[in-house]
């Protein structure tokens, strides 16, 4: 899993990677950052400063919001993100009955499972580690591959995937459908809907919930906005080296990343138990050569919480992925005093992490369909 990109120090290096990167990216707009309806709170305004530092951070980030973003087509209500937690929570989505969307995104491990790679049917295990839930919302595309366009759609890949929670589309609705408390919060999260109680219902819940799962106020959040004592003196000479040398190329924006696809050995190979020879990323959705080893950069938000790090969740080390990123994708050797002032940045990136309490689901009874043994 691509987890860092760091750059050359001198001006000259920094601009060709920059053109480098540009060749060898397929770059898409944000996210909307449009405030949710039913938020009560405005976003805290940038306070005006002189700080240098600071001016050229506010040209390439910015901060989490507060209120969670509003998803276009798909209008936020309290009732659709009380059943989209729900079901969120219910490993009775699963054949087996034991897995669910919580399993490999647990809220409380960074919205990742601390796993290289997830147990899912029967234990078998995925092939590519878990990215987080948190701040998802912001990406562009969802999977490493980016093969789902945005949360709704990435709802439903795990549901019936075989190696995940491998539910036929069937057993889902008939699941939900048995018990008579999900057709009672369906009907109030889709007023109007004639069969409220469906697969894609279901994942419109599950996308609006998750699009609450947002990290607003890490340091860096309150640097960008105006507090130039939020970072220490380690954190804003790694914010310097992290602009300087040209990280931003792929991770910059709200998400620091989520924003495009870029190659994972863009100067080097990397070692193969980082990047496996058969695993192509991007190319195996588009058809593409030119895309082989291209994956979604993923957001560096939170990164301090979600090891172990690449797709392959392949390494535990933080500092280790930077030295690794630094090679591979340029070409150069980090001192350990840059190593260290970079991953003092990037544990500024930790924001205030989801207070989310375990619903109660509706209880099954003999007419509910019994899971797959």
């Amino acid at each position: 899993m691509m987890r860092l990109h760091v750059g050359r120090s001198s001006f000259l290096m920094a601009t060709s990677l920059g053109l480098l990167v540009a060749a060898a990216c397929n770059r898409s707009p944000d996210k909307a950052e449009a405030s949710n309806e039913a938020a009560t709170s405005a976003e805290p305004a940038l306070k005006p400063s002189s700080d240098p530092l600071l001016i050229q951070a506010r040209e390439l980030f910015k901060p989490i919001p507060i209120n969670a973003p509003e998803l276009p087509g798909n209008p936020a209500s309290a009732a659709k993100v009380a059943l989209g937690k729900m079901l969120y929570f219910d490993p009775r989505l699963s054949v087996t009955h034991s897995i669910s969307c919580a399993s490999c995104h647990n809220l409380g491990l960074g919205g990742a499972d601390n796993s290289p790679t997830s147990a899912g049917f029967h234990g078998e295990r995925g092939g590519r580690n878990s990215p987080t839930v948190f701040n998802a919302v912001f990406n562009f595309a969802q999977f490493w591959d980016g093969r789902a366009k945005d949360l709704e759609e990435q709802a439903g890949g795990p549901l019936v995937n075989p190696v995940e929670m491998a539910s036929p589309k069937q057993h889902v609705a008939e699941q939900l459908a048995a018990l008579p408390r999900y057709h009672d919060a369906f009907a109030l999260a889709f007023p109007g809907d004639p069969n409220p109680v469906s697969l894609a219902n279901a994942q419109k819940a599950i996308a609006v919930f998750e699009a609450t799962l947002i990290t607003p106020n890490a340091p860096f959040d309150r640097y960008l906005r105006g507090d130039i004592t939020a970072l220490d003196a380690s954190q804003k000479a790694g914010l310097s080296l992290f602009m300087d040398k040209g990280c931003t190329a792929c991770h910059a924006g709200v998400n620091l990343g989520g924003s495009m696809y870029a190659k994972f050995g863009l100067v080097a190979a990397p070692d193969v138990k980082y990047r496996p020879v058969a695993d192509k990323g991007r190319s195996a959705i588009t058809g593409n050569a030119a895309d082989e080893y291209f994956f979604k950069v993923p957001t560096l938000r939170n990164i301090a919480l979600t090891a172990p790090y690449y797709h392959t969740g392949s390494e535990q080390d933080l500092a280790k992925v930077v030295d690794v990123m630094a090679k591979v994708q340029l070409g150069q050797n980090l001192t350990k005093i840059e190593t260290d002032q970079l991953v003092a940045f990037l544990n500024a990136l930790t924001g205030d992490q989801p207070r989310i309490e375990a619903p109660q689901l509706p209880a099954s009874d003999a007419k509910s369909p019994p899971p797959d043994k």
